[in-house]
């Protein structure tokens, strides 16, 4: 085999590669990861507007305190777990959140939480196979106070990594 044919061998191998590495990448990140720009700030701090969010698809477990992934209204949302199947989810007159009967004790959250008037009415018991998102910024957030709980299924993914934007 002369030069010229073992250098056209090595391009072959070479976009052989290339080529099942592409094929690889677009496996896992169509399959197993998503990405998404943060819409708004209403996860405020944790999450400001136009952060790049990275999340996991494969996840059906999810516990109080996880950043999730939705779609709401045709818009791609990130909310925080605060209530899973069988917990009982209430709102009392000081702004504060109970579940199951203790108030809870949101480090990330800096502003009371009140029900909605065209929201849903508490108590909710959360049935097998739904969680209740909230905003972490309460004020005029659209989560689970609006559109009630959310089953597992419909959400899209948990929230792994966030790039904040820094004016890119």
């Amino acid at each position: 085999m002369n030069q010229s044919q073992a250098l056209k061998q090595d391009i072959k191998d070479l976009l052989l590669k290339l080529g099942m590495l592409t094929v690889i990448f677009i496996v896992l990140f169509g399959f197993c990861f998503g990405f998404m720009a943060n819409p708004d700030d209403s996860m405020s701090p944790a999450f400001c507007e136009g952060d790049l969010v990275a999340y996991y698809k494969m996840n059906s477990k999810y516990i109080m305190g996880d950043t999730v992934v939705i779609e709401y209204k045709d818009r791609t949302i990130v909310r925080r777990v605060v209530a899973v199947e069988g917990d009982t989810v209430d709102i009392n007159e000081d702004g504060q959140l109970l579940v199951n009967g203790f108030v809870q004790q949101e480090s990330h959250v800096y502003k009371e939480t009140y029900p909605y008037k065209e929201g849903i009415t508490f108590p909710v018991k959360l049935k097998e196979g739904e969680v209740f998102l909230l905003a972490d910024n309460r004020e005029n957030s659209q989560d689970s106070r609006v559109f009630g709980p959310v089953k597992k299924s419909e959400i899209k993914g948990s929230v792994l990594l966030v790039c904040r934007r820094r004016n890119l």
